[in-house]
């Protein structure tokens, strides 16, 4: 049975990601991504890609649309930014939790990547990001990397090729161990403890965060470190479509006004709501506002948090 990888190139459309002198993540991203699928494509491997342009696809809706097909990894690829330009250098893959394969393949492509010429920043959990919380099968965001470093972008440039190969590669022994390790009876979790006990003492800190620049990337429907189920959570919805284009429209003219709205499934519907206040008369304020500019709204209690 042919394997399935979905392939997220980051960002996309108004949303550049980092930037240096010009230099937007979201081409970067792209083109490897794409360089990537090619790769895997020829070696019998089924690619799907969250986008295959230079298109806006908001991460609660990369997550939607890559658990509507049965697809064994979901990776989705990055170039990490610092506060201060030629401060830090290397490649860190990001994970849900390290008990899954997804730790397994993300070590494999740190490995490989460091192979050509990256240093191993380590594998880091993450679990406030869309793309690594919402999707059903293992996910992991690799940060290939920095954007504002230039030896890693001369890195990148050089050896571009080089660079598709590792990360194909590195998917593609994943599977082949993942199949080799069907039907075994050793303990997984015990394994996976071990794993992300060594990755820790790798892991990559920058003023205590990983990675605190993929902002956009943060599931709007989860803050860390709340206490689930003590406090409602309200949103304003400004629409609510059969269509996706017609959703994705809307948020676009919503966030080129100054929000941050997103693409919630509502059943059959697409639902295009921003914000995420535990205080309602906040969330009132809101949507006072954006009423004065002429969008129609409805504040909508989506559970607790």
């Amino acid at each position: 049975m042919a394997y399935t990888i979905i392939l997220d190139p980051g960002h996309g459309g108004y949303d550049n990601g980092a930037v240096y002198f010009g230099r937007m993540e979201k081409y970067d991203n792209l083109d490897l991504a794409l360089a990537v699928g090619e790769i895997l494509d020829s070696n019998g491997v089924n690619v799907l890609f969250t986008r295959d342009d230079d298109i806006y696809v908001s991460p609660l809706e990369r997550a939607y649309m890559a658990n509507t097909v049965p697809a064994d990894y979901f990776v989705t690829l990055h170039r990490n930014s610092s506060n201060t330009p030629n401060t830090y250098s290397g490649v860190q893959s990001l994970v849900y939790s390290m008990n899954d394969s997804s730790a397994m393949l993300a070590e494999n492509i740190n490995r490989e990547l460091e192979g050509v010429g990256f240093t191993d920043l380590g594998v880091a959990v993450r679990t406030d990001l869309a793309v690594l919380r919402r999707t059903d099968m293992p996910a992991v965001l690799v940060e290939v990397g920095f954007i504002n470093t230039d030896t890693d972008n001369t890195l990148f440039d050089e050896r571009f090729d080089d660079i598709a190969n590792a990360i194909a590669t590195a998917i593609l022994d994943t599977l082949e161990e993942q199949k080799g390790n069907e039907g075994e009876t050793s303990n997984e979790n015990e394994t996976s403890n071990e794993n992300q006990t060594s990755s820790e003492n790798n892991n990559f800190n920058m003023n205590g965060n990983t990675s605190p620049h993929e902002s956009s990337e943060v599931d709007t429907e989860y803050q860390e470190g709340e206490n689930q189920g003590e406090q409602p959570v309200y949103h304003i919805q400004l629409g609510l479509f059969n269509q996706i284009d017609n959703a994705r429209n809307l948020v676009n003219n919503i966030n080129q006004a100054g929000y941050k709205a997103d693409i919630m499934r509502q059943g059959d519907l697409y639902a295009v709501v921003l914000g995420d206040y535990t205080s309602l008369d906040e969330a009132a304020k809101v949507e006072d506002r954006l009423r004065q500019q002429g969008y129609s709204t409805l504040v909508v209690r989506s559970g607790s948090r």
